[in-house]
């Protein structure tokens, strides 16, 4: 081969090799349309919170919320607990529901406080007074404002108990307003309290032990004192403890009992006074519930 043609092969051969390092053809596959957003995955909600979450405001601070039965709220993903207070022998009891989360929440306590008590419940005489037309058109500033409830005259002050007691356990309800009356709040109608408030466990639960007693009392020297009955009505486990305020004024208790029993089987707490008089269980109140043998 002669110069010429040696040089030609060395031009191509280098043309070649430079080429390899940046490609201006090939297969690339298809264009991207769009940035992708990376996928956020939310925490599991499946453990129940400990205060339901409150219907959000619509504006800034100050300006009414919407109305909580708008089509419009969404549901979030998870439960919530909501707390309800109903009527028993003249009393306010309390008990709760763990429902399918929602932003309007308010919305969902009136609903179930009008729906009632559980079978279990009323067997031991819980009822309701609310009826179903009672609902929230705004909450601004801390008080929620609502339209109704109706019903018997004789069973008002009962039945605006209810709803006051169940709408001001969430953050955002201090007060209420009924029909256009200066607001209310608890303090209204803490007469209808009875001596000792259980608020865990409620009627029907299933307990396991050690289990913790919760609730108000207004008893004498703030002494509390719980005992745990078999399905056989054997005294299985007896407990006490000091609520906060007593003798005149109400406070928070917490009494912690344990157990010992053979599978699990329906059982019942019975939280009472001791009688200063003779030494009796006086203001007694009583929660069906189910044992289990082991926590």
């Amino acid at each position: 081969m002669n110069r010429r043609g040696v040089a030609g092969l060395v031009l191509v051969a280098v043309l070649l090799v430079g080429g390899c390092g940046s490609p201006r053809s090939g297969a690339l596959g298809p264009a991207p349309t769009a940035a992708t957003a990376p996928v956020s995955v939310a925490p599991s909600t499946a453990a129940t919170p400990r205060r339901p979450e409150p219907t959000p405001p619509a504006g800034p601070p100050g300006s009414s919320t919407p109305n909580p039965s708008s089509p419009t709220s969404t549901p979030a993903r998870g439960s919530v607990t909501v707390e309800l207070w109903f009527v028993r022998a003249g009393d306010l009891v309390p008990t709760r529901r763990s429902r399918p989360a929602t932003v309007a929440t308010s919305r969902l306590a009136l609903t179930e406080l009008a729906r009632g008590p559980s079978a279990a419940e009323a067997a031991v005489g819980l009822r309701t007074l609310v009826p179903a037309d009672v609902e929230v058109t705004r909450i601004t500033d801390g008080t929620a404002t609502l339209r109704g409830p109706s019903g018997d005259p004789a069973t008002r002050r009962l039945r605006e108990a209810q709803v006051v007691w169940t709408l001001t356990q969430f953050p955002t309800v201090r007060r209420v307003r009924l029909d256009g009356a200066a607001p209310v709040d608890r303090e209204d109608y803490a007469d209808l309290l009875p001596p000792i408030v259980v608020t865990g466990p409620v009627v029907g639960e299933r307990v396991t032990t050690p289990l913790v007693v919760t609730g108000t009392a207004d008893v004498f020297e703030a002494t509390v004192s719980v005992r745990v009955l078999d399905s056989a009505g054997r005294e299985v486990a007896t407990g006490f403890g000091t609520a906060g305020c007593g003798s005149g004024c109400r406070g928070g208790y917490r009494v912690l009992v344990g157990w010992r029993t053979t599978g699990e089987q329906k059982g019942t707490i019975e939280v009472y006074e001791v009688s200063a008089r003779d030494g009796s269980r006086i203001n007694t109140t009583t929660v069906p519930v189910v044992l289990a043998p082991g926590g």
